[in-house]
């Protein structure tokens, strides 16, 4: 069986990673426009520099939660039949345990050229602006898709959701597009389609199926039950 899985802020959320945007709109304490836009990288350099770093260098104190490790094992299981497809830029998948995980909107732990283009692995500040390790030039910025800009490998995705027999979301709210679209996309390839999430998304009425609760109970119950067929 083919399964996508699309993972969103609230998986993270149980492991102490704040969720992408709060309640007044305020992400982490700044306005999206002043820390999440190319305009806004233009403009102040350092201040989107320092917000990264800050969030990178928190990424040290949480770790992943029994939800990131089902998935894990869930991988263990179907191999390159499963693909993660996640909207979170932290690390925890991976940290779980997990190797076939794409972040559409990148990653923290990842810097980009506005030189070369070339993405390179980061775990350091950029806002001492570094030389870029393959091409030397010093135009180093996060490697995180922002508003304006297109998520990475959409194509692959697509043909993921083209093929899946299974679509399942995972802790996402269902309200940014493309991501939003996913579960109307697999429907109508002829996926089966669940959702599960802390409480109704604002796309619950597309799937099929729909489990409502922390996506650390959820998410294991989940796997088990699908590994014990």
């Amino acid at each position: 069986m083919r399964i996508v899985v699309l993972t969103g802020a609230g998986i993270s959320a149980e492991s102490g990673v704040p969720t992408f945007r709060d309640a007044d709109g305020l992400w982490e304490g700044h306005r999206v426009e002043d820390v999440a836009t190319p305009q806004a990288y233009d403009l102040k350099p350092t201040t989107v520099h320092r917000f990264y770093d800050a969030r990178r260098s928190a990424l040290l104190q949480v770790e992943p939660n029994q939800a990131h490790h089902a998935l894990a094992r869930l991988e263990e299981s179907c191999g390159d039949q499963l693909l993660v497809v996640t909207q979170n830029i932290d690390d925890l998948h991976e940290r779980a345990g997990s190797s076939r995980v794409l972040h559409m909107h990148g990653e923290l732990n990842s810097a980009l050229c506005r030189g070369c283009r070339q993405r390179s692995r980061w775990t350091s500040d950029l806002v001492d602006h570094p030389p870029c390790p393959r091409c030397g030039v010093s135009e180093l910025r996060p490697d995180v898709v922002w508003f304006g800009e297109i998520p990475y490998e959409m194509d692959r995705i697509h043909d993921a959701l083209l093929r899946a027999d299974l679509f399942v979301s995972i802790g996402t709210a269902g309200a940014v597009y493309p991501a939003a679209g996913f579960v109307q996309a697999a429907a109508s390839y002829g996926a089966r389609t669940l959702e599960l999430n802390l409480q109704p998304s604002e796309g619950t009425d597309y799937f099929s199926e729909a489990r409502h609760g922390p996506a650390g109970e959820l998410v294991p119950a989940w796997v088990e039950s699908l590994l014990s067929r």
